[in-house]
């Protein structure tokens, strides 16, 4: 095992035993048998010892989202990235989760690399959907859609509410794309640029009531 495993073990193991509060740098690298220097080589504070690798999971995101496929393939693709990630990690992404709920360190860190995601994704559907009011609208519209139906799943699952999150996540996840499709088929429809245009007008009023409907069915599964 590595030096940097070891210390994300003995991290794990204390906060969730005693507390991240109760638990020190020193307390760390005592259970991972190494100094502080050591620590503080491969981590700037004790909570980023328990935090996903959030920039080298964008980079997998981001990789994802440039290749050229169907852009709702690439957008649910890239989502299924970071929600594998997190059940891969099994019971210490349930520490995370508890610990996220009392330590406002942990929790901002975890929001600010959703919002990094989000980010990615409003930018790789943006391109595609060009400029103007209505496709920024659908982009929004969609980005956010994406980033709520990760979230709801993957916090029902670090409950325990589900046992199926991958099947969940692919339902909401073609609920959330579904305006990616209709727009894409506009663009592909003859017609030139006028029709687009009124096709993106419609994709974005259908994606209103389409994306309502999806947060409110997702609201009502999270309890």
């Amino acid at each position: 095992m590595s030096t940097r495993a070891r210390i994300v073990d003995a991290a794990f193991s204390l906060f969730d035993e005693q507390g991240f509060e109760e638990t020190t740098v020193d307390d760390v690298v005592e259970r991972a048998g190494v100094g502080r220097t050591t620590f503080f080589r491969h981590f700037r504070a004790k909570e980023d010892a328990v935090l996903p690798d959030h920039s080298g999971l964008l980079g997998q995101v981001e990789e994802r989202l440039a290749e050229t496929d169907p852009l709702d393939v690439r957008v649910t693709e890239a989502a299924r990235v970071v929600l594998d990630h997190y059940l891969a990690e099994g019971e210490r992404a349930r520490v995370r989760y508890r610990l996220s709920g009392n330590v406002p360190a942990i929790r901002s860190r975890e929001t600010a690399g959703h919002r990094a995601y989000q980010r990615s994704f409003l930018a790789a559907i943006s391109a595609e959907l060009g400029e103007g009011p209505d496709a920024e609208l659908e982009a929004e519209l969609v980005a956010n859609a994406v980033i709520t139906a990760h979230n709801v799943v993957l916090r029902r699952w670090l409950r325990g509410d589900t046992e199926t999150p991958t099947a969940e996540f692919a339902r909401a996840l073609a609920r959330a794309t579904e305006p990616l499709r209709a727009g894409s088929d506009a663009t592909a429809a003859p017609g030139g640029a006028a029709t687009v245009d009124r096709a993106l007008v419609e994709s974005a009023r259908r994606s209103i009531a389409t994306l309502e409907e999806l947060l409110t069915s997702l609201r009502r599964v999270a309890g």
